[in-house]
């Protein structure tokens, strides 16, 4: 049934609780986890446009370098990981990504720590209410600290 699974993720440290997930999910499974990291197009809006090229390059670098991690990590969990680095409004990055890769499933963290006021993040929100495949949250707001 999850064949591929996409992890969206920002940074590695606090996502740990995610990829614990998305692990688990793998096991005995014939499974492959997308890690994906969105370059947040959003954050150049009110850039001077002369700082938007090296704004892009610095944040690409980290998002590459956040994907190697996070396979690194989903690799010694015995997963088979393939990695991706895009930009654009991370909520529609995610859902693209998952329709073209045809995924079974979406694991991602929210940072909300209140679910009794704030039941999902903006962006695992936006995904949660619009992906065509089941999104599994995983609230990560003290991970990493």
């Amino acid at each position: 049934m999850y064949e591929h699974i996409l992890v969206p993720t920002d940074d590695v440290e606090s996502m740990t609780p995610v990829f614990e997930h998305a692990a688990a999910i793998t096991a005995g499974r014939d499974a492959t986890v997308h890690v994906l990291y969105a370059v947040d197009k959003r954050a150049f809006l009110t850039l001077d446009d002369s700082m938007k090229d090296d704004v892009e390059r610095q944040l690409t670098e980290r998002g590459d370098e956040t994907v190697a991690a996070a396979a690194e990590r989903l690799r010694e969990a015995g997963v088979d990981v393939v990695t991706e680095c895009r930009s654009g409004d991370p909520s529609d990055v995610i859902l693209d990504y998952a329709a073209e890769a045809d995924v079974d499933l979406v694991v991602m963290g929210t940072r909300r720590g209140d679910y009794e006021q704030n039941m999902l993040g903006s962006v695992s929100r936006t995904v949660a209410g619009s992906a065509s495949v089941p999104v599994l949250t995983v609230n990560v707001a003290d991970a990493g600290e």
